[in-house]
């Protein structure tokens, strides 16, 4: 009887919803549509929240910007991904308020005092903001990336399996993207300026959409790499891998190139055990006979007038081309105005986010390009590290770099103590994973965007949690706890 009674309700509010829905399409209200995908999500996020972040992870590569669509009215949102995190944020924080049920070892943690330190700063710092509105925004759009991808991260972590499971939805949510921009490119012959837009509605541009890539590369290759997958199996990744080698060659991201390359070069210094001692001497032996050439090196640098082409030798040696090449010249204006506005505000800063909105008096026109801008219509500060500086002062960045500083000690220390094989290269092809973001922040942001956000929060989360939960004591057995 009971059951029969909940089978006549189901048809009955499926009934009301076919004929509210029919109305509402009459009079051309769409909105309504979204109920059912709202009820989906809320019930995810309740009841099976891994799915709802596992499927986070597949939709970030996909999300599209409200702003791109609704420029007039300023609504900078990417959907369907950021209302699902504020959602996940909120019940997230009625959870913890109602039974405070967490582990504390995730708290203790060096890397989650340093991002909670840094959080602290960046709300300090909203309030002193030039412009509270947007700093808060960006302070608010930073709470649910963390929240979601590294506090709720380490939760889902703590079953191992769970790591790859996020990995390789992200990965087939970039690969989507790269299959529909790899078809739309065809359109245009493969073209190096079409490659700046093709990747259009899910990326704004070619330089987020081969850092995302960059990011997956190492994933792939220790997939690849890996004896414990099946040979049927290793032909998929083959395939996927393939996709996005085409797809990051023919982003012509000449940041995303250079990143791999710092990558690969970091996975040869811990696959040859070169202790950090060493490094840090071959570092400062390397500095102390590059200083004396500073000024020949920057002669030859600005000598350089290789444009950026579709002759990807010219492309790559455009690198260092700082005298006539647009994009190179504009990161040096754009850093110049984010040293001038530090040196204006060095404490607070002008407020999180608000780079685009102040910059403009800081030009100076002997900086301007053919490419500059006055409205911060094209990117921020283009880096990871002198944007902070400029919004939130020399402790924003500090803070950050802090973050970065503890996530590269601790993996480290982490990948030499692990003695089980599996772990050990999950451990690498995280930590590589987000060295090339860590290279490629140098020259771009887009941390505030959920597709850079997503991977680097999560990876990081992984990573802690492999150090709490999954690394092998010493003198215990070869299986691993998983659970």
């Amino acid at each position: 009887m009971l059951q029969a009674t909940k089978v006549k309700w189901f048809y009955w509010l499926v009934g009301v919803f076919v004929l509210a829905n029919s109305l509402a399409l009459f009079f051309e209200f769409y909105w309504l549509n979204t109920l059912p995908f709202i009820l989906l999500m809320s019930a995810l996020a309740l009841f099976k929240l891994d799915i709802l972040l596992l499927l986070l992870a597949f939709l970030a590569p996909l999300s599209i910007n409200l702003e791109e669509y609704l420029g007039d009215i300023g609504l900078g949102l990417f959907v369907p991904t950021e209302p699902l995190l504020f959602g996940v944020l909120a019940i997230t924080g009625i959870r913890f308020f109602v039974d405070g049920k967490y582990d504390s070892k995730v708290f203790k943690h060096p890397i989650s005092i340093a991002i909670s330190v840094n959080m602290l700063w960046l709300l300090l710092t909203s309030i002193t903001s030039e412009n509270p509105l947007v700093s808060f925004k960006f302070l608010l759009s930073r709470l649910w990336f963390i929240v979601a991808f590294y506090f709720l991260g380490i939760h889902l972590f703590k079953n191992k399996q769970n790591i790859n499971k996020f990995l390789w939805m992200y990965t087939l949510g970039v690969m989507c993207v790269v299959l529909y921009t790899v078809a739309h490119h065809t359109k245009f012959a493969f073209g190096q300026e079409a490659a700046h837009y093709v990747m259009q509605p899910f990326f704004k541009d070619h330089t987020s959409y081969g850092a995302v890539q960059a990011m997956m590369y190492p994933f792939l290759i220790g997939a690849l790499l890996s004896k414990r997958i099946h040979f049927n199996v290793k032909m998929i990744i083959v395939f996927v891998f393939a996709i996005l080698t085409i797809g990051l060659v023919l982003s012509y991201t000449r940041a995303a190139w250079v990143s791999l390359a710092a990558a690969l070069v970091v996975g040869l210094f811990f696959w040859w055990k070169v202790k950090f001692k060493t490094l840090v001497i071959i570092g400062l032996l390397g500095l102390m006979c590059l200083l004396p050439f500073q000024n020949e090196i920057l002669h030859s640098m600005k000598k350089n007038k290789t444009e950026s082409s579709e002759d990807f030798g010219e492309h790559v040696q455009s690198i260092s081309n700082v005298a006539s090449d647009a994009s190179n010249l504009e990161r040096l204006n754009r850093w110049a105005c984010a040293f001038r506005m530090f040196a204006e505000r060095p404490i607070v800063g002008w407020g999180p986010g608000t780079y685009a909105f102040f910059y403009a008096p800081f030009q100076h026109s002997s900086e301007l390009t053919i490419i500059s801008t006055n409205g911060g219509d094209k990117g921020n500060a283009h880096s990871e590290y002198f944007g902070p500086l400029a919004e939130a002062g020399l402790l924003g960045c500090l803070t950050f770099l802090l973050i970065i500083g503890l996530v590269i000690y601790r993996s480290s220390k982490l990948y030499i103590r692990i003695e089980n094989r599996e772990i050990k290269a999950l451990v690498m092809v995280l930590l590589l994973g987000l060295i090339t973001y860590f290279v490629h922040g140098t020259l771009n942001n887009y941390l505030d965007t959920d597709k850079i956000a997503t991977p680097f929060w999560g990876m990081i989360a992984a990573l802690v949690a492999i150090e709490i939960y999954h690394e092998k004591p010493k003198g215990t057995s070869e299986k691993l706890t998983t659970k």
